[in-house]
C-alpha cells in the first residue's frame, strides 16, 4: 500500500465515508421507528418502548439525569443501550416525535438512565428510548479532519507521516527500567515505542498483553515529565486501559461516559473528583433548586396557566443551569491541568479539554476505530503510538458501500501494510492458549510467530481442581465438522445476534 500523495483528496473521501454512514444510520433510525408493535419494534436490541420516567437529578454541567423502567416494572429486554450510547427519548405514542437527544449515562437490569439537556415531553407519560446516530462524533470528527488538512507545525509533520509524505524518523531506543513485568518483546516494543519521533505501532496478538505494554508505555513517558492522552475507541477499552494505569501513577483521570468503573476506580472519574471539590458545595446547592423547579414542572396541572408557568419553571432552571456550568468549568480547569494522564475514548470531548495538547497520545484497540475517528486524537499530540490488532476485529461500518470502499480498513491497518517492520513491533509470547490452539491463528495470521508461555502452553481443562480425566478434558484441541448435521444458525428471540443451540448443547 503506497503513500497518500493528494492530501485534499484523502480527506475530501473520509467525508464522503462519513456522509454514506450518516445516511445508512438514519435509515435504520426511520426503519425501526416505522416499527408500531412492542415486540418488534425492541426485536433489534435499539429501541425501548412503553417506558416511564420514575426519577431525575442534576449532573455534571447541570445536565438532566433522567431515570427510566419498563411500564409493567418488568426488567428491560436485551439491548444495545451501553452507557455512552446516544440516544433519542420521544413520546411512545407520537410518531412524528423528533424528541429529546441524550447519552445512556447509567444502565442496571430495571431501570437506564440518560443525560439530557432538555425535558421530553410525553401527554400520557410514555416513552420511547431509541439508539440515535451520532451526529455529534460525526461533527467532531469533520471538524478535526478539516484542522488536520491545514495544519502547519508540529501537527502537520504528524499528518504527512501518518500520510506518507514525510519519513518515519525514530531516535535512540532509550534503556528503561520496566515498572510491569515484561517479557522480552514487551519490553523491546515499549522501547521501540518511546524511539518514535512521531508514530509507532504496538501490534499485539491474542492473549499476549497489549494494553499492559501500552499501559507500561504512558507510565515510561509520565516518568520522563510527558502528558499522556490515553484513548481507545470504546469505554470499555478506556476502562480496561485505566485500570491498569491508576494503580502505578497518582495523576490518573477519566473524562466522559465510564461504561463500568470498578469502586477502586471511582476516584479518579473527572465527575467524582469535580464533586469531592470543596467549591461543589455550592454548585450541589444549585441543583437542588434546579431538581425542585422541575419537579414543580412536571407537575399534572389543570389550571389555565400551567403551561406558562411550566416555561417559566424550566427557563428558570436552564438559568440556574448556565451558572453550574460556569461553577464547573472554573472546578474541571483545576482538576485537569494537575493530571499526568488523560483517559478518554477517541471521541474527544473539546469543549472540556479545550486547547489542551500533549506529548504523546496512545490509542489501545486502535483497529477497532474508523479512519476519520482518529484525527481527533492525532492534533492533540506531538507523537502517536497505536495498538490493537489489526487481523482480528475490523471497525464497525454501516455502509456497505463506504465498507467496500475501504472505511473498515483502520489507520493502524494502513500503516502496517504501508511500513511493515518499520512502523510496528509485534507482541509473540501469549498467556491464553494451549499451544495446539494457538497454532493455527500464529501460522496463518501471525507468520507463525506466536510462542505459548510455559504456564499455559501445555494446560487442560482436566487440570484445573475438581475436573474429572476424559477424552474430552484431556484433548485441547477437537474440531467437529457439523456441515449437514442440522447445526443451523437462528436469530437470538430479542435481538439480531445469532446463535446456534446445537452446537451449544454439544460442547455443554
Amino acid at each position: 500500500m503506497t503513500a497518500v500523495t493528494d492530501t485534499e483528496a484523502y480527506f475530501a473521501r473520509l467525508e464522503r465515508w462519513l456522509d454514506l454512514e450518516s445516511q445508512a444510520e438514519r435509515i435504520r433510525m426511520a426503519d425501526r421507528r416505522q416499527v408500531r408493535s412492542r415486540g418488534d419494534a425492541e426485536k433489534s436490541g435499539e429501541t425501548l418502548v412503553a417506558m416511564r420516567m420514575v426519577d431525575h437529578t442534576t449532573g455534571l454541567a447541570g445536565r438532566l439525569l433522567l431515570d427510566f423502567t419498563k411500564i409493567d416494572g418488568r426488567p428491560l429486554p436485551m439491548n444495545r443501550l451501553r452507557v455512552g450510547s446516544p440516544v433519542v427519548i420521544s413520546d411512545d405514542g407520537d410518531m412524528g416525535d423528533e424528541g429529546v437527544a441524550g447519552v445512556v449515562s447509567r444502565r442496571t437490569r430495571e431501570t437506564l438512565q440518560v443525560a439530557t439537556e432538555r425535558w421530553p415531553e410525553s401527554d400520557d407519560h410514555r416513552f420511547r428510548i431509541d439508539l440515535s446516530p451520532d451526529e455529534t462524533t460525526r461533527r467532531r470528527q469533520l471538524s478535526a479532519m478539516a484542522r488536520s488538512r491545514v495544519a502547519t507545525g508540529r501537527t502537520g509533520k504528524l499528518r504527512d507521516v501518518l500520510l506518507g509524505q514525510r519519513s518515519l524518523a525514530f531516535g535512540p531506543v532509550p534503556n528503561i527500567e520496566c515498572v510491569t513485568l515484561l517479557n522480552g518483546p514487551q519490553r523491546e516494543a515499549v522501547r521501540f515505542a518511546l524511539s518514535a519521533r512521531d508514530v509507532a505501532v504496538l501490534h499485539g496478538p491474542p492473549g499476549t498483553g497489549k494494553t499492559t505494554t501500552l499501559a507500561e508505555v504512558v507510565i515510561q513517558a509520565v516518568r520522563r515529565g510527558e502528558r499522556v492522552l490515553a484513548c481507545a475507541p470504546s469505554n470499555t477499552a478506556v476502562d480496561n486501559l485505566l485500570e491498569r494505569l491508576v494503580g502505578l501513577l497518582p495523576n490518573v483521570i477519566r473524562v466522559g461516559h465510564p461504561a463500568r468503573v470498578f469502586e477502586g476506580l471511582r476516584g479518579h472519574t473527572l465527575d467524582e473528583l469535580v464533586a469531592n471539590d470543596p467549591s461543589s458545595d455550592v454548585i450541589r446547592e444549585l441543583g437542588r433548586e434546579i431538581e425542585q423547579l422541575m419537579r414543580a414542572a412536571a407537575r399534572d396541572s389543570r389550571a389555565r396557566d400551567a403551561r406558562r408557568r411550566r416555561g417559566e419553571y424550566f427557563a428558570e432552571a436552564g438559568r440556574l443551569r448556565g451558572e453550574v456550568r460556569r461553577l464547573e468549568r472554573s472546578i474541571v480547569r483545576g482538576v485537569l491541568d494537575g493530571a499526568d494522564v488523560i483517559c478518554t475514548t477517541t471521541t474527544i470531548d473539546e469543549d472540556l479539554l479545550g486547547d489542551r495538547d500533549f506529548d504523546l497520545v496512545v490509542i489501545d484497540e486502535a483497529c477497532q476505530c474508523t479512519e476519520p475517528g482518529i484525527w481527533q486524537a492525532v492534533l492533540r499530540g506531538d507523537r502517536l503510538v497505536l495498538a490493537g490488532d489489526h487481523c482480528q476485529l475490523p471497525p464497525t461500518v454501516l455502509s456497505k458501500e463506504a465498507a467496500e470502499e475501504g472505511l473498515q480498513c483502520s489507520m493502524m491497518e494502513r500503516l502496517v501494510r504501508r511500513d511493515g517492520d518499520d512502523i510496528f513491533r509485534r507482541l509473540t509470547v501469549q498467556y491464553r492458549m494451549h499451544e495446539s490452539i494457538m497454532r493455527f491463528s500464529s501460522d496463518t495470521f501471525y507468520d507463525g510467530a506466536l510462542i505459548a508461555d510455559p504456564a499455559v502452553r501445555s494446560h487442560r481443562l482436566c487440570d484445573l481442581p475438581g475436573v474429572q480425566k476424559t477424552p474430552l478434558t484431556e484433548t485441547p484441541l477437537m474440531l467437529i465438522d457439523t456441515a449437514g448435521a442440522g447445526f443451523e444458525e437462528q436469530l437470538e428471540p430479542d435481538g439480531l445476534s445469532k446463535l446456534n443451540v446445537k452446537e451449544a448443547g454439544l460442547i455443554g
